[in-house]
């Protein structure tokens, strides 16, 4: 990283109203994953605090992404995969055998790096969570929620008049607020984000980070990104991977100011990664 872009990454910390922690939403403690014989992450024990930001942050292929996909059980879908360890939500493990998965992705909504709407309407998009998860009682009780959906994803009033448009005609930063909505819809509790603004424009990206800034008054937001800028922008705790490992988590503003390993000072400051 450039000195200009260290300095304006404190600049930035500086500039943020201090935060108070609530209650850790989810803990891990000891959680190993393996692709067959690879061992892609080892040990991690981490919390993860309640109505915050967290972000993952470390070089490519070092395991962020990986432990995201460790708190919706998403790993269970490829078929090589062994996850080890406990992720409790609410002290409620999620690898509890008796378990509905189906129910922990409603509480634990994701947003890819690549916007992914469905090949519907605007509106079909946010009505199918709701619908197959039994949350609206009537069609006007499902307008209540795709309207209220697409308000807090900050596109209601971009799309209001063409919700029978599909929603893969919309721009790229539109279809990741969409994607957004329709994660909100279900009433998660927990929205994971896999690196949301790498395909967008810097545009869009303010746009997406001013919305993770509002959502986190209401869900507990755990975003991976390789921008260190867009990390200390948005988040309250920042952790670092590095090879597999957890190396160092904290406050924002102690990890990118006065962090405690040197790999985590190596990576920041651009010496490797």
């Amino acid at each position: 990283m450039t000195a200009m872009s260290s300095v304006s990454i404190k600049t930035t910390i500086a500039a943020k109203p201090e935060f108070k922690f609530g209650k850790n939403k989810v803990s891990a403690n000891n959680v190993n994953v393996f692709y067959g014989d690879k061992h892609a992450l080892k040990d991690v024990t981490v919390n993860i605090p309640e109505k915050a930001v967290m972000a993952f942050i470390g070089p490519s292929g070092c395991g962020k992404s990986t432990f995201l996909r460790c708190l919706n059980r998403m790993n269970d879908t490829i078929p090589i995969a062994k996850v080890t360890g406990k992720v409790e939500i609410d002290n409620q493990d999620i690898y509890d055998k008796a378990l509905d998965v189906v129910q922990l992705r409603a509480r634990v909504g994701m947003v890819f790096q690549k916007p992914n709407p469905f090949p519907k309407s605007i509106y079909e998009n946010i009505a199918y969570g709701p619908k197959i998860h039994g949350l609206a009682a009537s069609k006007s009780d499902l307008n209540e929620i795709v309207e209220a959906s697409l308000k807090k994803a900050g596109l209601w009033d971009e799309v209001k008049d063409r919700l029978s448009d599909s929603g893969t005609g919309l721009s790229g930063g539109q279809q990741q607020r969409l994607c957004i909505a329709r994660a909100i819809a279900v009433s998660p509790e927990i929205i994971l984000m896999d690196e949301p603004c790498s395909a967008l424009d810097p545009i869009a990206t303010a746009r997406i980070e001013e919305l993770i800034d509002e959502l986190r008054e209401n869900f507990t937001i755990v975003i991976v990104t390789h921008s260190m800028q867009q990390a200390a922008r948005v988040s309250q705790r920042t952790a670092f991977f590095h090879l597999g490992v957890l190396v160092e988590e904290g406050t924002t503003d102690t990890i990118f100011t006065n962090p405690n390993d040197s790999r985590t000072q190596d990576y920041i400051t651009g010496r490797f990664g």
